[in-house]
């Protein structure tokens, strides 16, 4: 276990060595417009899913440990987004490994058996990532009404278990944003898996 737990930690440190792009705080969002396969058989866009106080894009995937933990907590930060006048929309940027454990259909059956109420969409060649700069699975970035980036990094600051949360970070940027109040954590280190890119 305590070797697991030491292959994890430097899964989650390992940069994302074919990220092109890095979208800063304060940054507006780019590639807004590209259309992306849902879990439900259509194609949505950023720009598609964007809401009144803005939009949340979070980078994750199907198999890594991380997400495993935090996903349970996925469709919470959804409703809390809703109640905010939030966008989200949640990213499979692992396109390496695209014929493998990220395929769409297992996108599809993991969406299912865990009750995701968001779309899930595919990040193709992971452009997306690229562009945001993501570096793991998961990756939180949220932009204001004027698509501005006003917060990335982490989910909050406990992976291994939503009681032990004392620092919710998306959460209460979400919060911040919509009230018109400054976010008090505008960046955190991301903690994942890394994004499993394509290699040529």
């Amino acid at each position: 276990m305590k070797r697991l737990l030491i292959i994890l930690l430097v899964i989650a440190t390992v940069p994302a060595i074919a990220s092109k792009g890095t979208t800063g705080i304060g940054d507006k969002a780019t590639l807004t417009d590209i259309k992306m396969l849902d879990v439900s058989g259509e194609k949505v866009s950023l720009a598609d899913v964007t809401k009144e106080n803005g939009l949340l894009v979070l980078f994750s995937s199907n198999t890594c440990p991380f997400v495993m933990q935090w996903q349970d907590r996925y469709p919470e930060i959804k409703n809390w987004a809703d109640q905010h006048k939030v966008g989200m929309i949640v990213l499979n940027s692992n396109y390496g490994n695209r014929d493998g454990v990220d395929s769409y259909d297992a996108m599809k059956k993991l969406a299912r058996e865990n009750n995701y109420n968001f779309h899930y969409v595919v990040d193709e060649d992971s452009k997306i990532a690229n562009e945001f700069g993501g570096q793991t699975t998961p990756h939180a970035f949220l932009f204001d009404s004027d698509q501005k980036l006003v917060y990335k990094g982490a989910l909050d600051d406990n992976y291994k278990s939503a009681d032990g949360v004392k620092k919710a970070y998306v959460k209460d940027a979400i919060e911040s944003l919509s009230n018109d109040n400054e976010i008090a954590v505008a960046e955190t280190k991301p903690v994942g898996c890394s994004i499993k890119r394509k290699t040529n």
